[in-house]
């Protein structure tokens, strides 16, 4: 169970301008969007498979690909292109063939597809009446976009790592995002659900929300317990985020 989110901020939150947002895992449901598809896919190629293994498994690629970048050992790639690096590579791990470049290609593109959790529209339409908002995301601008345009994301702009042309949790991700808003970093506060991305934030001066999502790996997952006075503001979800930060 979540601990109850502190009702005023540690550090003090005066001063903030801008939010941007982590999206996979903070925003959007990632592991039941793509197990989803699969299903779907498998229903309609005739192929059996546990789905929600494969969601883990495409998702447990994406750190190391994106390590591979920052490594040299593969050029600069946006997450599209990791995306489908990974997904050739578990298809075979999971036996599945028989698919064709099409079929690969818009199921790789299930990740502009995914779905919000339920308090994320109705929460940022309120924290927008205050704030400017937008995701910062390892994501790549068109999945951002594409994502935000099915899922009714009330962003006032799109900012990806892609800008930066690294990956978080890379300080020239946070950097670039506050420079491009024109706002000095302590006017930005990075909201997330998961510690590392906060971290980051903070090692560049910006503010730090941490938003509790305990279902992001699903329910047997062990849930992530963030040190209750390392960030500005603890938060249940995004309507008591708005709660929070209205003034």
């Amino acid at each position: 169970m979540s601990p109850e989110p502190a009702r005023e901020s540690t550090l003090g939150i005066s001063g903030i301008k801008a939010l941007t947002f982590d999206v996979f895992g903070t925003i959007v449901d990632w592991r039941t969007s793509i197990s989803e598809e699969g299903r779907r896919l498998g229903e309609a190629k005739g192929i059996k498979a546990d789905w929600v293994a494969f969601a883990d498994a495409w998702r447990g690629g994406y750190t190391p690909a994106m390590d591979s970048v920052r490594s040299g050992d593969l050029p600069w790639t946006n997450i599209d292109g990791l995306h489908r690096i990974i997904l050739d590579e578990i298809l075979g791990e999971f036996g599945i063939d028989g698919l064709s470049e099409e079929d690969r290609d818009e199921f790789n593109r299930a990740w502009h597809r995914l779905d919000p959790w339920p308090d994320v529209v109705s929460g940022l339409g309120r924290l927008k009446t205050d704030f400017l908002i937008a995701p910062l995301s390892n994501g790549n601008v068109a999945l951002l976009t594409n994502m935000a345009k099915r899922a009714g994301l009330v962003w006032d702009c799109v900012l990806s790592a892609e800008l930066s042309g690294h990956y978080k949790p890379d300080p020239e991700v946070y950097i670039k995002a506050a420079q491009l808003l024109g706002l000095r970093a302590e006017q930005v506060m990075m909201v997330a659900a998961h510690t590392f991305d906060l971290r980051a934030a903070q090692a560049v001066g910006m503010r730090a929300a941490y938003v509790f999502r305990p279902l992001e790996f699903g329910p047997e997952a062990i849930s992530e317990q963030p040190d209750l006075e390392e960030f500005d503001v603890y938060a249940t979800d995004f309507l008591d985020l708005a709660m929070q930060l209205e003034s």
